[in-house]
């Protein structure tokens, strides 16, 4: 059983800058515990939970409590927010980031590994980096008290062709068909093959059509780039560290220390497959890792919760500009001084 078999479609979301009432209300009005955040594209930024508005601490949720609770009965007035702080915060402050996420065609068994691996609730089910469906844990629970009999894993057949990549090679035949006749077009006329035919605009011509050359060659050396890097953040999104994975990350590490190393870089990715275009990592600021999605996103948070608490850092750095702007990103484990 696929995502898009188990997924609820109806899916409310709220924009970062959603007050804390208006998310707290949205969540009793449709009876849910959770909302993703999401940007003005409809990618999913950070998740925002009753964990988050209520606090998971013991002085958090004394803090909040009262406030939650007249929310619940409807409760008006200044002095609740004041209490709360509700009116100055939104959803950008409080938001749980970066995402895990799946994607329509990712199975049950490996959904359920994710939640139970980063101990969280729900993931949201994308589409081309848009929000198609969200799956629960409940979602799996009531797919596994329907099934008739243990689901078995797909033959494991291949990713759909991608539409992007269909067009763009459509596009490289064109011009290569284009390009045939340009070619063609410019071979010297019979009055220029005749003795004593050619002229200064002959070779002018014959140095505007290789400059023409050059620059579609460009071009689709441009475009074959720009598919490329497509693909490898489609890829990424879809990509999930498994602990096998994982483990092989951690071996490296001892390797690289053991060589006299003090971090290693364990992921390389487009800029692209940050939500800001890698814009939070160059400048830098503290919450980059907010922006991170797919496999970035999922080292980020087995680095946070087991590596952190046991003195591992991890940096990210552009790592090159093409253009001027942000092009690969490294992701690096550090535990040298």
């Amino acid at each position: 059983m696929l995502a898009r078999d188990l997924m609820t479609k109806d899916v409310a979301a709220v924009a970062p800058e959603t007050p804390l009432r208006d998310i707290a209300r949205l969540l009793l009005d449709r009876g849910i515990s959770a909302v993703p955040v999401v940007d003005a594209t409809g990618a999913p930024i950070g998740i925002v939970s009753e964990g988050d508005l209520i606090g998971r601490s013991d002085s958090d949720r004394l803090a909040r409590r009262d406030w939650w609770l007249a929310i619940a009965a409807g409760a008006e007035g200044p002095e609740l927010f004041a209490r709360a702080d509700a009116e100055k915060l939104c959803a950008r402050d409080v938001m749980t980031a970066p995402v895990v996420s799946v994607s329509e065609t990712t199975e049950a068994a490996e959904i359920a590994r994710l939640l139970s691996a980063y101990h969280i609730k729900r993931v949201p089910v994308l589409r081309d980096g848009r929000i198609t469906g969200i799956v629960s844990r409940a979602d799996l629970l009531r797919a596994l008290a329907a099934a008739p009999a243990p689901a078995t894993a797909p033959s494991g057949a291949g990713p759909l062709p991608s539409l992007i990549g269909k067009t763009l090679s459509a596009l490289d035949q064109r011009f290569l068909h284009g390009h045939e006749a340009s070619a063609s077009s410019s071979a010297p006329t019979p009055q220029a093959r005749a003795e004593g035919g050619v002229s200064v605009a002959d070779f002018r011509a014959l140095i505007a059509d290789h400059e023409r050359a050059l620059m579609r060659a460009t071009e689709a050396k441009q475009e074959e780039v720009a598919r490329q890097r497509r693909d490898t953040v489609r890829a990424l999104i879809d990509q999930h560290i498994a602990d096998a994975g994982w483990k092989s990350i951690l071996q490296r590490a001892r390797e690289a220390a053991a060589a006299g190393e003090k971090e290693l870089e364990v992921l390389r990715f487009p800029s692209t497959l940050c939500e800001d275009g890698g814009r939070a990592i160059n400048a830098p600021l503290p919450d980059w890792p907010k922006t991170l999605r797919g496999e970035a996103a999922e080292i980020y948070l087995r680095w946070e919760r087991e590596l952190k608490p046991r003195g591992f850092h991890l940096s990210a750095r552009v790592l090159d500009f093409p253009g001027g702007k942000p092009g690969d990103i490294g992701l690096f484990l550090v535990w040298g001084e």
